[in-house]
């Protein structure tokens, strides 16, 4: 973190000096893991489901942290007293974030594919500059402010990913890392259950665009009605992106080759469907996923944003490696099964995209094809129809085997078994131990296995214990 003194963190954060001297500077790094903690830094002390924070502020005060931010004073300890820890860290990073002028801050939100084009950006932009941008899901009130506070004189990018439950929670976040960039990537049923609707969504995610500062861009997709119709909630300039042939930055000739790697041919400039691209390139994503596609031309469109030549745009689209774990991540087990873990999260699009992978990478290798999947989470009232749909779908694609885990997914077993052309190629099972052995039993050399669910189903321990099993 920059340095900033004690007494202005409490200014800052509306807190009370206990232990410590105003004059006290903080330099370090800003934990809210104690054993994370450095001389000169900050801890956070948070409550938490098993444990309280406040337990180890003397862990980091031994550990040689300037001061810790805390609910209550703890003896011995150098601490800001607050009325609510996430929000003075909150403000601690809006504080930081204000004394960045030359900062560019990116913000970029979604129902799917934040992470994925969060890690795009920044491998297309850190060539040209200091980049924060963090791997891994890091886009609520603790993780946003945490990545804020990483920044620093000599960063000239910041890469915010930004997630929303409710409405107001982009606003929050915005306000804490004003964008000069946002991008909203698409407009799902993930979180569904919280919002209400589709629409009920979109006004929450169209508050990043409302957010962006004068002078600033607004990048929107031109595929997406609801995302497309954000226009109208600035008064900034506005590029787009997409397959329309509308779209600023746009794709055709979309492929997949034999791993499920989409190449397309990008196009910038132009806008309309007679109108003559500025420029036109090949790009060949290392990516599995058609759905890829998109996330790279918003990535494309947010580096033009900023400055980036097309030239520099294709390049780095073809040279980008996937970053983050358990996004279509595939791997070959020495006994010759593939698993493809893309466990991290689910919703119906995402879901989709990744069995469509999965039929396209089996077909290529005239490979048994295995979907594992486990329930999609916070689809509210839509929930057992659209994991019927799901079901319907794995048998549509023709998919060898369909292993379906967990009480809440279950639809898309029945779903499956009632799509017609289907007799014993579903399974249901209770547990991930179950769905295991059945997976130990049954798995043959050559048999490609994509693990999908959403984070709080945990079937990334399935596609961790798989991918043990042959070491």
């Amino acid at each position: 973190m920059i340095p900033v003194s004690c007494g202005e963190i409490a200014d800052a954060v509306r807190g009370e000096l206990v232990g410590v001297e105003p004059t006290a500077v903080v330099d370090g790094a800003v934990v809210i893991d104690s054993r994370g903690a450095e001389p000169g830094g900050l801890f956070v002390a948070l409550p938490g489901e098993r444990v309280d924070g406040h337990d180890f502020v003397g862990t980091a005060t031994a550990a040689g942290v300037t001061v810790s931010l805390t609910t209550r004073a703890v003896d011995g300890s150098p601490c800001i007293v607050v009325d609510d820890a996430e929000r003075a860290l909150g403000d601690l990073a809006r504080l930081v974030i204000g004394r960045l002028p030359a900062l560019t801050v990116i913000g970029l939100t979604g129902s799917t594919g934040k992470t994925s084009t969060k890690d795009l950006i920044g491998q297309l932009i850190r060539p040209y500059g200091e980049t924060v941008c963090p791997e891994g899901s890091f886009n609520n009130e603790l993780g946003h402010p945490l990545t804020a506070l990483q920044a620093s004189p000599s960063t000239k990018y910041l890469v915010a990913e930004m997630g929303a439950r409710h409405a107001g929670d982009i606003t929050y976040l915005t306000g804490i890392t004003p964008p000069a960039v946002g991008l909203v990537l698409n407009v799902g049923t993930s979180h569904v259950g919280e919002f209400g609707s589709q629409d009920n969504i979109a006004i929450a995610k169209g508050e990043l665009i409302e957010a962006v500062r004068p002078g600033g861009t607004a990048v929107l997709n031109a595929d997406d009605h609801r995302v497309a119709a954000m226009r109208s909630r600035t008064q900034e300039k506005v590029l787009t992106f997409g397959e329309a042939p509308e779209a600023d930055v746009r794709a055709t000739d979309v492929k997949l080759d034999g791993e499920g790697r989409a190449a397309f041919a990008l196009h910038i400039g132009g806008g309309t469907e007679s109108a003559a691209p500025a420029f036109s390139g090949a790009v060949q994503l290392q990516l599995i996923g058609e759905h890829h596609v998109s996330n790279a031309l918003a990535a494309a469109a947010v580096a033009l944003a900023v400055g980036l030549t097309p030239e520099q745009i294709a390049d780095g689209l073809n040279a980008a490696q996937r970053v983050s774990a358990a996004r279509m991540e595939l791997t070959e087990r020495a006994d010759g099964v593939t698993i493809i873990n893309d466990a991290f999260n689910a919703n119906p699009d995402s879901t989709r995209a990744a069995l469509k992978s999965l039929v396209a990478i089996g077909r290529s290798r005239g490979a048994r094809t295995w979907a594992v999947l486990g329930e999609m989470l916070e689809l509210g009232d839509t929930s057992a129809d659209e994991h019927d749909a799901i079901g319907r779908l794995v048998v549509r694609l023709d998919v060898n085997r369909l292993l379906v885990v967990g009480e809440g997914a279950k639809p898309i077993h029945l779903g499956a078994s009632l799509e017609g052309s289907w007799g014993d190629e579903s399974a249901f099972v209770d547990t991930i131990p179950d769905a295991l052995e059945l997976l130990r039993s049954e798995l043959r050399a050559g048999d490609v296995v994509l693990v999908k669910s959403s984070k709080g189903s945990k079937l990334r321990s399935l596609a961790d214990a798989l991918l043990e099993d042959a070491q």
